[in-house]
């Protein structure tokens, strides 16, 4: 059985009204990771660094996870150009990168790419996305497309060199790429439950305006892919098919 070590590097926490309820943004990785690993024949091991705070001292994991997060990665905050420099070195120490949401803007604004506003604004609820180019990490079984959870008022504009889209939708036509073996994201949220994205979706509700909020809402009947994107991860990382 495969054994890997995944450090989450945890950009943000969920809203305190919601942590009692639903964890709090390490937890919920933790539990979509595991969920898929007992399908997937894969040992995980999760470490948690609360990188706005503290970065990770040392190296020991395979590779690190960038959660989502509510501020923009182009944002002049100190703890983001510390984290780039981390990311810097653990990509040449041959750590791979998994980037969710705000990771995955991360990895392309930083990296040669650039991110903005997208012109549709909010991207909440349940977003379908296509698969336009196929890797050994894939199951086999899986169609064309795939559906994950979202919220983000940002985007992926430009790639960085090097970088394949593998992900894309009408809203989001950069909705996940790879950089060469190292490096996995997705603008999708495997880690959400629908009563979690539903609760943001209450929350934000004045701040999306009516109409998106029910767009958003009305989304939720459809079904997701949580599982399926996270063994992605995991087959990313260990390299298997």
């Amino acid at each position: 059985m495969d054994k890997i070590r995944i450090g989450i590097l945890q950009t943000d926490s969920v809203l305190e009204q919601f942590q009692p309820r639903f964890g709090d943004y390490p937890q919920m990785f933790e539990r979509v990771l595991h969920n898929s690993a007992q399908t997937t024949g894969v040992q995980v091991e999760c470490v948690n660094y609360p990188v706005q705070s503290t970065l990770p001292k040392t190296m020991d994991c395979d590779a690190y996870l960038i959660t989502g997060s509510r501020d923009s990665v182009y944002d002049d905050l100190p703890w983001i150009f510390d984290l780039v420099r981390f990311l810097e070195g653990a990509l040449s120490a041959g750590k791979q990168i998994l980037g969710i949401c705000f990771g995955h803007q991360l990895m392309a604004h930083f990296f040669g790419g650039r991110v903005a506003p997208a012109q549709g604004g909010w991207a909440v609820g349940v977003h379908t996305s296509e698969i336009v180019e196929r890797h050994n990490w894939m199951d086999a079984s899986v169609g064309d497309r795939f559906s994950l959870l979202s919220s983000h008022k940002d985007q992926v504009v430009e790639l960085p060199d090097g970088a394949e889209v593998f992900a894309t939708n009408d809203f989001c036509p950069i909705a996940g790429f790879t950089m060469g073996d190292q490096v996995i994201t997705v603008q999708g949220h495997p880690e959400f439950t629908k009563p979690y994205a539903q609760g943001l979706l209450d929350h934000r509700r004045k701040l999306l305006g009516e109409t998106v909020y029910q767009q958003g809402s009305a989304s939720m009947q459809h079904a997701t892919d949580e599982v399926l994107v996270a063994g992605w991860l995991l087959a990313f990382v260990t390299g298997r098919s």
